[in-house]
This record gives structure tokens, sequence and C-alpha cells, in this order.
């Protein structure tokens, strides 16, 4: 039995429970009604409140930083940029100059404006979308390989790959994108100076700022990686070599120095001057592949997203090199015709589909995406409606298909990490904005720049090293993924907006967590527009995660014993595993006509997964 006859017989059991509850709603009516005495609300989560705007991010003070550019007349993308240069500061797990990332954007164009015209400064880049009374447009400041890097780069002369060479040496390091990125984004679309916008992460750099409890227990944790490099234990411990306990503070200097080179001179300060200078002189004394001339050419593309509309909601997400945003549409295209809201949020019929549905979407992303610059890819077809239908039909209902039976099959079209940080902001006219950086893993190579006082990426590793054998995340790619010079590497990153049915703008989330980005991000979606929680219950709700491999599914703490028997019975093996993402979102608040005039405010919620996210209102 294929998965769209049983949803038929799925359907039944809830429409007569629906009954039942109708008739015993009117019994109940016939009786004295009680009123809410205690006033009790409908859902345990509620989001932050603002009449104005709201910034939600992985660290307090960084997101306190965009929420006061917001104040100064910023907009979300002043706000958006700020947020990332103090996450450079603040998170320096995550937040980072020496990685990448992507962002998406919408602003409006015409009617209400409080901030700046800034869409209207300029003719729109070719690859912007006309959505509702505004644009959208994505930025791709993913890392590049270098010109030195080729695809052997991680084996060892057996053939097998060497993890420390491609997660803890300067060759894991690729081209960053970072700094490139937001100069770029906020000289096109931003409402202040840049050197405004850069002040706060440069005050906090080299006044210092109180250490929060997770940054002190991560710098624990990291100690081994970041004390064997003299420049990141000078930059992250105190003289004595002891970690910063929460309360102390944590100046940065030499980064500051950084920051105010790049507020002062933009990106040409790290891709052609003193930043250039210190990194590369780093590389060519220790073994590194970068190049000056790597960094003189790097390029942050303007790309047009990925749409799709999903209940009525037009989403709009990040293209490749993200392998995110085409995964993430392919999975709500086929999930969006099952009645998962008659199956119910976290039962195991509907886990069950769900699972199902990510083995089959992260077999096409690890066989055919891939950088569109370099490597052909189906993109159209993948996302296209009797593709959907193909791959709903190809789930059973009844029973999990193996991971090695689905790997068996030839694919039909043929012929980040964990301390990644995400963040959402939306202004005052309801501009959206929703980045995700990374260095890949926490710290990425734990290598900091001498002099200069930023970590470095070890993005090299998210390339194919060799195909099927798995990376950092588990994930098993293929050669469309392999390393080339100039190449950017696939990711999960998946920053996305989605809007009402009348394209006013709704909604921003994504989030950290390595392959199991993709993931969060459609549950956040799911349990919004198809369950009916509320921000803060969407986020905090109990998340599931499967890959394809490895063939098991992972589980938060929050589920039932009895859902988790039910999966074992058909088939599925899971583990618990520690929380997973950190999927900081805001939301438009509209008044009671709907419409984009009548945005009365907006919400925010920083996932409690992290214990330092924030989301912080413009104004109450």
């Amino acid at each position: 039995m294929d998965i769209q006859t049983a949803n038929v017989f799925v359907f039944i059991a809830p429409v007569l429970h629906q009954r039942l509850l109708l008739g015993f709603a009117a019994a109940i009516a016939c009786t004295p009604a009680h009123a809410n005495l205690l006033q009790e609300q409908a859902q345990r989560f509620h989001p932050v409140e603002s009449s104005g705007g709201m910034v939600s991010a992985q660290e307090a003070q960084a997101a306190a930083v965009g929420a006061q550019i917001l104040r100064q007349g910023g907009n979300a993308v002043d706000a958006a940029v700020a947020t990332s240069f103090a996450l450079a500061v603040t998170l320096p797990q995550a937040g980072n100059l020496g990685g990448g990332g992507f962002l998406v954007l919408w602003l409006p164009r015409r009617g209400r404006i409080s901030t700046c015209s800034a869409v209207a400064r300029e003719a729109s880049p070719p690859q912007a979308l006309a959505v509702g009374r505004g644009e959208a447009v994505a930025l791709n400041f993913r890392e590049t390989a270098p010109q030195g890097a080729g695809p052997d780069l991680f084996l060892n002369p057996d053939g097998s790959v060497n993890r420390e060479r491609a997660l803890r040496s300067l060759l894991s390091t690729g081209v960053p994108g970072t700094v490139a990125g937001l100069t770029r984004v906020q000289a096109r679309y931003g409402c202040l100076p840049l050197a405004a916008v850069m002040q706060p992460a440069i005050d906090l750099a080299e006044q210092g700022f109180p250490v929060g409890a997770e940054l002190s227990a991560s710098l624990a944790a990291a100690a081994p990686l970041l004390k064997a490099h003299p420049a990141s234990a000078r930059q992250f411990f105190k003289p004595g070599g002891q970690p910063y306990q929460p309360g102390e503070r944590l100046r940065q200097p030499e980064l500051a120095a950084s920051l105010r080179c790049i507020a002062q001179q933009g990106a040409s300060c790290f891709y052609r001057g003193r930043l250039a200078r210190q990194l590369t002189a780093l590389m060519q004394s220790r073994g590194g592949l970068i190049s000056r001339a790597d960094l003189a050419a790097y390029q942050a593309p303007w790309v047009t997203p990925l749409q799709a509309s999903f209940q009525g909601h037009r989403v709009v997400t990040m293209p490749p090199p993200s392998g995110g945003g085409a995964t993430l549409l392919q999975l709500l295209k086929v999930l969006e015709p099952l009645n998962l809201a008659a199956t119910g949020l976290n039962s195991a019929a509907t886990i069950h589909v769900m699972v199902e549905a990510m083995n089959l979407a992260y077999r096409d992303r690890n066989r055919l995406l891939g950088d569109p610059d370099q490597v052909a890819m189906p993109l159209d077809r993948l996302l296209s409606d009797p593709y959907a239908t193909e791959q709903r039909q190809r789930i059973r209902a009844d029973r999990h298909r193996p991971a090695a039976e689905l790997e068996a099959e030839p694919s039909p079209l043929v012929g980040e990490g964990t301390n990644t940080t995400h963040l959402s902001v939306v202004d005052r006219d309801g501009g959206l904005v929703a980045t995700t950086t990374t260095l890949n893993t926490a710290y990425g190579n734990g290598i900091t720049v001498p002099g200069a006082g930023f970590l470095l990426n070890n993005e090299m590793d998210d390339f194919t090293a060799k195909p099927g054998a798995p990376n950092a995340y588990g994930l098993r790619q293929g050669s469309q993924n392999a390393i080339a010079p100039g190449r950017r590497p696939l990711s999960s990153m998946t920053p996305t907006l989605v809007y009402r049915p009348d394209d006013s703008p709704l909604l921003a989330t994504g989030s950290p967590g390595g392959s199991r980005i993709i993931t969060t991000v459609l549950q956040v979606l799911l349990n919004r527009l198809v369950h009916g929680l509320n921000l803060a219950s969407a986020v905090a709700a109990p998340r599931i995660h499967s890959q394809l491999w490895p063939d098991q599914i992972s589980v938060e703490q929050g589920f039932s014993p009895d859902t988790l028997r039910l999966l074992q019975d058909r088939g599925h093996q899971w583990r618990l595993v520690p929380a997973m993402g950190s999927a900081n979102s805001v939301e438009v608040r509209y008044g009671t006509g709907g419409s984009v005039d009548q945005m009365q405010g907006s919400h925010g919620v920083a996932d409690p997964r992290r214990l330092d996210a924030a989301a912080v209102a413009e104004r109450p």
C-alpha cells in the first residue's frame, strides 16, 4: 500500500474522532459554562512581542546590537549586518570573519516605508524577485576552494580520508566570504553608514563583554583544540591559560583592530589590504593554500532565490550551493498533499512519513547537488510537481525502506557545522532578513590569524573528500561535490522567508546544525503552517532528523516511548541525541485588517536549545 492510498484510511480515524469530540462538546454545552478563571493560555510557549522590529540571534548581546541599530533608524539589513559582525566577537565558535554563509532578504519598494527607500536607490539586481510590494533576493558568500586545491587533497596514500587534515589543518580552510557578503549587502540595501553599523561590534571587541554560560562551557570544551595554536590560546584564554568564567570580561583587541579596518576600508581591507597580508603570511608559513590571488578574486554574487508554494504561502529560500533550500522545497512538495494535520504533530504516523520523505530527499541532495557555477543539476525536475508525486509513491505507509535499499536504486534523475549560526531580523516596515553563517565545526580548525584576531573555517571538509566516505556530519556525498579550484562546497544552510497568501511578509527562519539544518527548518514550517502552533511553540517542539545514512532516526528528548515503539514496529531504528539546531525566528504581526498597512509590530523567538540566545525587540 503506498502512502496516498493509506492516507485515505489514516484520515478516517481523525474524522470520527473529531465527530466524537463535537458530540462531547455539545454535551458540555448543555451544562453550566465555567469561565477560564485562571486566564490560562492555549499554548505553553510565547514569542517576544514588539511594536516595531525584532532581532533573534544565538547570542543575546549580539541580538541587542541589532535592535540598537533598528532604533537608530537602520533597516533589517543594517541590523542583520551589525548582529553578524557582533557575533564574530561574542559567539566565536560560529560567528566569524573567516567563514562564509548565505543570506535571503525581502524589503519593500512601495507603500509605507519608515526607514529608507534602500530598494529604490538603484535598479534591482536582475536576480531579484518581485514579491508583493517589494523584492526578494539572495546573496551567496559561501567559501571557495583555493586554486591550489584538488580532489585528492585529503586522501592518504592508501586512498583513505585523512580526517585530521580535513578538519584541523590550514588545508581545511576555504577562501572566506563573510566580509565580502556582509559589506556588499549593506552597501546595496542598508540605510546607515557601514562604520555606524560596525561600531557596536568594535566596542564589544575592544572594551570586552561579559562571557555567558554557554560560551564559558564551550571554550573549556574546546581548550585542547584552541590551546594547540598560540594565537588562539592568547585570544580565548586568560594569561595563565585558564578559561573565562561566566560574567568575566573577554577583550579581543586584535579583532577590534580588524573590525575597525573593515569599517573604514570596506571589504578591500580583508581581500587586498592588511588582513589579506596577515592571512596569506600564515598560509605561507604553515603550508596552507590560500594565496593573495585567491583573496583578490573572491566574489559574493547575488543569486535568484528558489521559491515554491506551500499551503498557499510563498516560501523563498537559498539555491545551490546551498543544498538546504532545494531539499527543503522538495520535502514540502512531497508532504503537502498528505494530511499531516489529521495524523497529528509528532505522532508515529506523521514521523514515519516525514522520515521516509527525508531519506529520499537526502539521497537526491547527496547525489545531484553541487556548485551551480561548475556542475549541472536537474533543479527544475527536482522541484517539479510530477517528481514530488513520484517520490511520494515511493513511500510505504506501513514500513520503513532501509537506506541500503534506497541507495541501491539508480537515481531517477541521473542520466554545516554544528556550530553554524543563524539570525533573523524584521524591521518596522516588514523588511525581513534571514542569514546563516558558519566556520563549519566549532571554532573551525581552531587556528586564529596572528595579529588579526579571527578564526579560520574548515569548510573544505564539506566537499566530497572521497565519494561515499562520510564527512563530519555523516553525509555520504557524490562526485558532484568534489574539490575543485574556485568551487563552493555544498551546504545545508537554509535561510528561509515565508509570505502570506497575499504575498505580504510573514516570517524569517533558519538554523545551524550541519546536515540537520534542513529538517529543523522543515519542522518549524510544518509546526507553524500545518499544525497551527504559534512561532515560539513551533520552534520549541521536539525534533527528529533522518538523512538516509546512518539508517536511523535522531530524536530529541520529549517523544513518547509509545511513539518510538510504534516507529520500531514499522522498521525504524532510533537514537536519542542532544538538542538539534537553533531556529532563531521572527514574524510580522498584523492588525485586524490584515494588510501590510495594518502591520502592528513583530514577534520573535530565540530557540531555547541555546543558553545565550535571545530575541530582542526594537521597542516594546
